[in-house]
């Protein structure tokens, strides 16, 4: 089922959604906090990814993790005031399976239940179909010509005799998984089916796609006001994929620019939900879609264009 945003009737009369899955990347206490004070103060209610342990290895991108304690206590009093804990592995490197289940475990003591959403980091071999194996055909062609093969073959998640395998766990625990980013505001116009289910990639239970914000200024030029009033007026959703480490805060301030955008923002009619509270609700209106070859093809070939013009995942 093909359903268009115009066709969704939002909760509580509202015109639109809108959410934010926060990769957790280059995040410390001291450049998240004002960002989710201010989230908060202005009733939004959105997800933060987490690494649940501490990574042994010396990290090219790394960050907070579970094993800091202030940190945990304010993921908490985020989860108590509604946001969503989400997952982004077990650390900021690869892990093999036996860490990958201490991660898990870990989460759910301190969170109590498993993640509900999660997003591949790049930096891990355990990754879930990722890089070349996220098309098949001459899309994955054009993907490792683009990427001069440097992601073929790389991800090992999904690969049942590999030591990084843990597609079971996966699929026993999570229920959504972010794939293609998009320039678009409005998430749902370009992935209207989504959350969807692909018969190939059978260990993921279903995919949800984003819209592009991964730092500051990205972000920024995603939600400018011509394109919120566009969202409103197109009824749509909107997931931004973003990393609130990476310039939202700096110098003790926040960027001014997002500030102003988002005030903006919270005066409209929106439905301002994490990220699988709006899934779940999509999921209903929608059915649990079954990904189409048709369907899947399209949307490679956007997300193909979309990683030519800007170089993002």
């Amino acid at each position: 089922m093909n359903n268009s945003s115009k066709n969704i009737v939002w909760p509580e009369g509202k015109k639109f959604a809108f959410t934010i899955f926060d990769d957790t990347d280059n995040a410390t206490l001291e450049n998240i906090r004002p960002v989710y004070d201010f989230l908060s103060e202005h009733g939004f209610r959105i997800t933060k990814s987490v690494w649940p342990l501490k990574g042994e290895q010396k990290p090219r991108c790394g960050g907070i993790t579970c094993e800091d304690k202030d940190y945990v206590e304010m993921l908490l009093d985020l989860k108590r005031a509604g946001f969503e804990i989400g997952y982004h592995m077990a650390t900021y490197h690869s892990s093999v399976r036996a860490d990958t289940i201490r991660g898990l475990n870990k989460f759910e003591k301190i969170f109590g239940s498993p993640p509900s959403a999660m997003a591949n980091h790049s930096e891990c071999i355990e990754n879930m179909y990722w890089g070349s194996a996220r098309l098949g055909g001459v899309n994955r062609v054009a993907y490792n010509l683009m990427t001069r093969m440097r992601f073929n073959n790389r991800y090992k998640g999904h690969i049942k005799d590999d030591p990084h395998f843990w597609g079971d766990l996966c699929q026993g625990k999570i229920t959504y998984v972010r794939n293609f980013v998009f320039a678009n505001i409005n998430t749902l116009a370009e992935c209207p089916f989504m959350p969807y289910h692909d018969l190939q990639r059978p260990y993921v239970n279903f995919w949800f796609s984003s819209s592009e914000g991964s730092e500051i200024n990205s972000f920024n030029k995603t939600i400018s006001e011509e394109n919120l009033d566009r969202l409103e007026s197109e009824g749509g959703a909107c997931i931004m994929y973003t990393h609130f480490g990476c310039g939202f805060y700096e110098n003790k301030n926040l960027n001014n620019r997002f500030v102003k955008l988002m005030k903006l923002l919270r005066k409209k009619n929106g439905w301002f939900v994490p990220v699988s509270t709006l899934l779940d609700y999509l999921k209903k209106n929608n059915g649990s879609h079954v990904i189409t070859d048709n369907e899947r093809t399209r949307l490679e070939r956007k997300w193909l264009k979309h990683k030519f013009l800007t170089g993002r995942s």
